[in-house]
């Protein structure tokens, strides 16, 4: 995907090198194989990461919320984080490009837009929603508007995933943005509140967050044709596929069972990602009027 160059419009902040306490076994990260492949399956791609730090901190010790603000990376400061490395670089042009498609939708539907930041670390980190974990993949903090990024994710997610490509990397950037948006505008809050008084419908109304959030993918996609080039819609799909519950699940050796799935199947979230990229459309990605959480439309 041939994405412009990102400019100083946006907010990042860089946690990497900064010597924080590590944890787990060589290179920070938790275990192997399966268990790798299973935290994957159940933290990435856009989980509150409220509702599983626990988990994470019984294995690792806990990590307290972050208290550090950073002021938004300019000039010199923000061209260094952004060129750490290539995925770096991608992450922040996909940022740019995100920002200039949906502040324009906010705004001619009279909706207050606010940007939200980007943050890489190295195997661990700080958020306003408490420790950031690299086995825990990206994922979006609503409490400080923060896309979360240890960009070594990328590596496995080609490598253990065969999920590789510079249009798979920009849809995760893309779907967590997805996040951001339901953050703004009120959906994230009311899918809590139903969990709250709905415990039992808890899995089924994440599935539609999620979905939602790779529809809303697509539509940036879709809005941003022009910078795509043959391949990168499979590439997307692909990751799509990848990530699904019951391929996650059978990866890591587990009967996929649809009560426990949590962000949807392979084939919810190849039909969800293909309907913003068809439709372009935000109206189009409503997952909550969707009857059946099984369905795949």
């Amino acid at each position: 995907m041939r994405l412009d160059d990102f400019d100083n419009s946006i907010n990042v902040e860089d946690q990497r090198g900064g010597g924080g306490p590590r944890f787990g076994g060589p290179g920070g990260k938790i275990g192997c194989g399966s268990l790798v492949i299973a935290l994957i399956g159940a933290l990435v791609f856009g989980i509150n990461p409220q509702q599983t730090l626990g988990v994470l901190q019984g294995m690792q010790g806990a990590a307290g919320p972050a208290t550090r603000q950073e002021a938004p990376r300019q000039g010199a400061d923000l061209a260094e984080s952004c060129t750490v490395n290539t995925f770096s670089r991608e992450s922040c042009n996909a940022l740019a490009s995100l920002n200039k498609t949906w502040e324009p939708l906010f705004r001619k539907a009279g909706i207050d837009f606010a940007a939200p930041k980007l943050v890489f670390y190295a195997r661990d980190g700080q958020s306003g929603c408490g420790a950031a974990q690299s086995a825990m993949g990206p994922f979006y903090c609503p409490a400080d508007q923060g896309i979360y990024i240890d960009t070594d994710f990328y590596t496995e997610m080609e490598r253990q995933m065969q999920a590789g490509g510079d249009f798979a990397r920009a849809y995760v950037m893309a779907h967590e943005y997805g996040h951001h948006i339901q953050n703004l505008v009120g959906t994230s809050d009311q899918v809590s509140e139903a969990q709250r008084r709905n415990p039992p419908m808890a899995n089924r109304l994440s599935v539609k967050l999620e979905l939602q959030a790779d529809c809303y993918a697509g539509v940036w996609a879709a809005r941003n044709k022009d910078k795509i080039e043959p391949g990168d819609i499979e590439e997307g799909l692909t990751a799509a596929h990848q990530i699904g519950d019951d391929t996650l699940m059978a990866s890591a050796g587990r009967t996929p069972v649809e009560a426990a799935f949590t962000h949807g199947s392979s084939a919810q979230r190849m039909a969800w990602l293909r309907k913003g990229l068809e439709t372009g459309n935000e109206d189009a990605c409503d997952t909550f009027s969707v009857q059946s959480p099984a369905g795949t439309q």
